[in-house]
C-alpha cells in the first residue's frame, strides 16, 4: 500500500531493532516527558514503558524504542543521554535477547520424580520397548517421537536474504523455523546444521540421521545443489521431504494468485506469468503454477529471458526450464518480458523493474514482488498501476509468507505418515490457505490470510492428510502400542 505521505517505509522504526534503555532520573514532572522529545527528535518511537523502581528522588524506568536500524538506534541512545539529569543505565536489544540461550528446548512429557519413573522410562523398562521396535520398525511410530519429529537441515549457504554465512550463522533461522512448526502445527522440529557444502554427504547425513524423523525439511541451500539433494533424499528416503524455500513459497503463491484471479475476472488458463529468479522458488512457482493450468510462463535472470538454445548461465534445471516454459521462444530483457503479462512473480532483488515495466503489463496486472527485504518494484511505485500487489514484507498488505504453508502440511502429513509429498498435496494445500479468505473478505488488499489466521493451519493439514490418503502415500492407521512383549 502507498503511503500518503510519501514515506517509505525503511525510513520508518520497525520491531526488528526495538531495544529497551534502563534510564534513571530525578523523580520529579516533566522528565519523562524529556527523554519522550529527544526520542522523537531523532526519528524514534516509543512502546512500552514500565517502571523498575521508584523512590522519593529517584526513578528508574525500562522505555521501549523502535529504530531503523542499529546505526539509528544508537543515535538515539546518544540523544537520550544528552538529557540534563538522564543516566542511561543499561541497553538492550530485544532481537538479541529473545535469541539468548537460543530459542528452543527439549521438555518431558512423562514426569521422572521417583526411582519407580526411572525404571519405566529408562533402564531396565525402555529394553522391552527396543525389543519391540526391533520387531516390527514401524511402531517406532508410536512408540517414539518419530511420529511427530520433522528434522530442518541446511547447509547455511542461502540464509534468508542473506547468502551463504555457514552452519553456524544458520542456527538462528532454524530455530525459528523448528518454532513455527510447534506453534503452528504442533510439530516437533529439530535444527541440524551441516558443516559441508558437498552435495553427496550431504545427502549421506540425512539418509543417516532419517530414522529419527517422520519428514525432513530442507531449508536454505543454494541453488542448484538444491534441487539436487531434494531429489536423490525423494527416492531413497520413505519419509517425506520437502524443501520449503521451493514448494512452500509455490503453495502461497498458487494461493495467492487463485484469489487473485478472483478479483481481476481472469481465468488461470489464460495468463501470461513473468517470473524474475529462476532459483529454488522461482522454479518451483512455475511448476505448480504450470500444474494449477498455466501455460505461458516465461522465466528471466541476470542475462535477460530463458529460452530453448541460450547459453549464458545456465544449469541443469534451467535447461529443463528452457525445454518447459516459454513456449513461443522469446528473447530479450525482462522489461520484453513484461509487454502484455498478467502476473509478474519477483524472486531475485531489489529494484529489478520499473514503472514503466508494469506500465507495459496486461488490463489489470497482478504483480508480486517477492524479495526480502527490499522489493523488484516498490509497492508505492507500483500501486497505481496494478489491480493487486503483493510482497514478502509484513508491512504491506498480502505478504507472501511460507508459514502459511509448512505447518499445516508437515502436520496433515504426520497425521496420516506419508511417505511422500505429491504434486497434488500441494495443490490442495494451496487451495485451502486460498479458501481462508472469505467471498465477502476478498479485496485487492486481501488476497492471503494472515499467519495468524485461527484455522488456516487445521484446514491444511486436513487437505493435505485427504490429498495423501487419495493418492496412495499414506499410512492411515498408525500401528498399536505393543503390549505384554
Amino acid at each position: 500500500m502507498a503511503r500518503k505521505n510519501g514515506t517509505n517505509p525503511s525510513d520508518l522504526p520497525a520491531a526488528t531493532y526495538t531495544f529497551s534503555i534502563q534510564a534513571q532520573y530525578a523523580n520529579k514532572p516533566g522528565m519523562l516527558a524529556q527523554i519522550a522529545a529527544a526520542v522523537g527528535d531523532r526519528g524514534g518511537s516509543i512502546g512500552d514503558i514500565d517502571v523498575v523502581k521508584s523512590t522519593g528522588s529517584t526513578m528508574v524506568r525500562d522505555i521501549s524504542v523502535s529504530a531503523r536500524d542499529s546505526d539509528h538506534a544508537r543515535d538515539i541512545v546518544e540523544h537520550v543521554k544528552r538529557v540534563k539529569g538522564v543516566q542511561v543505565k543499561s541497553v538492550s536489544d530485544r532481537v538479541f535477547q529473545s535469541h539468548k540461550g537460543g530459542k528452543i528446548e527439549i521438555r518431558n512429557r512423562v514426569p521422572v520424580t521417583s526411582r519407580r519413573d526411572l525404571s519405566v522410562v529408562y533402564t531396565p523398562g525402555v529394553a522391552r520397548v527396543c525389543l519391540a521396535i526391533d520387531k516390527d520398525p514401524e511402531a517406532a511410530y508410536s512408540m517414539t517421537i518419530k511420529g511427530n519429529t520433522v528434522a530442518v537441515v541446511s547447509d547455511g549457504t542461502a540464509i534468508l536474504g542473506l547468502g551463504d554465512l555457514g552452519p553456524e550463522a544458520a542456527m538462528p533461522v532454524m530455530e525459528g523455523k523448528a518454532m513455527l512448526f510447534k506453534a503452528f502445527g504442533g510439530v516437533d522440529a529439530w535444527p541440524i546444521c551441516l558443516a559441508t557444502k558437498d552435495q553427496d554427504e550431504i545427502v549421506n547425513i540425512v539418509k543417516a540421521i532419517a530414522p529419527g524423523f517422520g519428514g525432513i525439511n530442507l531449508e536454505d541451500i543454494s541453488a542448484p545443489r538444491c534441487f539436487y539433494i531434494e531429489e536423490r533424499l525423494k527416492k531413497e528416503l520413505n519419509i517425506p521431504v520437502f524443501h520449503d524455500d521451493q514448494h512452500g513459497t509455490a503453495v502461497v503463491v498458487l494461493a495467492a494468485v487463485l484469489n487473485a484471479v478472483r478479483i481481476v475476472k481472469k481465468d488461470i488458463t489464460d495468463l501470461k506469468v513473468v517470473v524474475l529468479g529462476v532459483g529454488a522458488a522461482g522454479v518451483a512457482c512455475s511448476k505448480i503454477l504450470m500444474s494449477a493450468g498455466v501455460t505461458n510462463i516465461i522465466g528471466c535472470d541476470r542475462a535477460g529471458i530463458i529460452h530453448k538454445g541460450r547459453k549464458e548461465n545456465m544449469n541443469f534445471m534451467k535447461d529443463w526450464f528452457a525445454e518447459n516454459t516459454n513456449l513461443e521462444g522469446v528473447s530479450g530483457s525482462v522489461s520484453d518480458a513484461m509487454e502484455g503479462a498478467d502476473v509478474f512473480l519477483g524472486l531475485a532483488g531489489p529494484n529489478q523493474i520499473t514503472v514503466d515495466d508494469v506500465k507495459k503489463m496486461a488490463r489489470d496486472p497482478i504483480v508480486m514482488a517477492m524479495a526480502n527485504p527490499d522489493p523488484e518494484i516498490r509497492p508505492e511505485l507500483a500501486n497505481p498501476h496494478v489491480a493487486v500487489m503483493a510482497t514478502g514484507r509484513s508491512d504491506f498488505p498480502n505478504q507472501i509468507n511460507n508459514v502459511l504453508c509448512f505447518p499445516g502440511l508437515f502436520r496433515g502429513v504426520l497425521d496420516v505418515r506419508a511417505r511422500q509429498i505429491t504434486e497434488n498435496m500441494k495443490l490442495r494445500a494451496a487451495e485451502a490457505i486460498a479458501a481462508a479468505v472469505g467471498k465477502n473478505e476478498l479485496s485487492s488488499e486481501y488476497i492471503i490470510p494472515s499467519v495468524f489466521h485461527p484455522t488456516v493451519a487445521k484446514n491444511v493439514a486436513k487437505a493435505v492428510a485427504e490429498a495423501a490418503i487419495e493418492d496412495g502415500v499414506a499410512e492411515r492407521e498408525r500401528p498399536p502400542i505393543p503390549v505384554f512383549l
